[in-house]
């Protein structure tokens, strides 16, 4: 069982400001959801497969496909700068 002590502490470390009828208000609270992992505890779990989820979850995704623009020239025309056909950007890696 928690006691407000304990909630006090908590309450601390999340940087909470509980009222005293907070305070006994999440002991009592607290102390329930405790008693009720202790009880899930004591379930025998050695034939279930650990998962992620409760249910089989895929992410639905289109293939990628390529599509050339065909303005190019008014691609190139909003770039910040340009050299020939390209993007010019900052170089990131060392030459070295």
């Amino acid at each position: 069982m928690i006691d407000r002590e304990q909630v006090r502490k908590v309450a601390l470390l999340a940087r909470l400001e509980l009222t005293p009828e907070e305070e006994e208000q999440f002991t009592t609270q607290l102390g329930s959801i405790l008693d009720y992992v202790q009880q899930l505890s004591e379930l025998d779990v050695s034939d279930v497969p650990p998962t992620a989820r409760a249910i089989d979850v895929s992410n639905v995704t289109r293939e990628d496909e390529l599509q050339p623009y065909p303005e190019r020239e008014a691609i190139l025309n909003s770039a910040p700068e340009q050299e020939g056909e390209f993007f010019k950007v900052p170089k990131i890696l060392n030459a070295e």
